[in-house]
């Protein structure tokens, strides 16, 4: 089932995302500069916005994926003709078990309805071995995390959890952690590799 309250919402917001994505530009730029020394194959990237990344696949054979409309159709205007673009919801992908050789989750994991869900989903679609890669905000261990707990009941109205941790993800166990880099001030970004076990 579509997750039509986010959709709602993200196709308001979607005249606000290209300010948003100025500000991850630099985080986003070593994930897809990492994406491009892989081996050509298949990759699904979930949420993606307006589309923007697509200019920075180098290779590959692209799905992208959103829930809202008005981010597709900005979307559409961005795609190249190795690019599929698909209106579809990440907690219930429609494409067969292991499909794809690589996952992109930029900025989703924390706005998504149920974290749990959409790694099953992802695992499930997956080839064996395939890898997934998650870039977001994680509430770290220092001081930044009073300011995820202050802003808590905001991001709620916007549609996102500020105060998030991996390993509160169980479905996360059916993965392998292969990299981790970390960004920004406290390391409050980072882009986490893992593998389908």
């Amino acid at each position: 089932m579509m997750n039509t309250r986010s959709a709602f919402f993200y196709n308001k917001f979607s005249v606000l995302y290209p300010l948003v994505d100025m500000v991850l530009k630099p985080q986003k730029r070593v994930l897809f500069n990492l994406i491009n020394t892989l081996p050509e194959g298949d990759l699904l990237e979930i949420g993606v916005g307006n589309g923007s990344h697509f200019k920075l696949y180098t290779k590959h054979r692209v799905t992208g994926i959103d829930t809202s409309a008005a981010m597709l159709k900005a979307a559409l205007k961005n795609s190249r003709p190795n690019i599929k673009v698909m209106e579809m919801d990440g907690e219930a992908l429609l494409f067969a078990d292991r499909t794809f050789d690589y996952v992109v989750l930029s900025h989703v994991i924390a706005v998504t309805g149920n974290a749990d869900r959409l790694l099953e989903e992802v695992w499930r679609v997956l080839k064996p071995g395939g890898q997934v890669y998650i870039l977001n905000h994680f509430t770290p261990d220092n001081w930044l995390r009073h300011a995820d707990h202050l802003f808590k009941k905001l991001s709620h109205k916007l549609h996102f959890k500020s105060v998030f941790s991996i390993d509160e993800v169980i479905a996360i166990k059916k993965f392998k952690l292969l990299k981790e880099i970390g960004f920004g001030p406290g390391l409050y970004f980072k882009l986490l590799v893992y593998q389908k076990k």
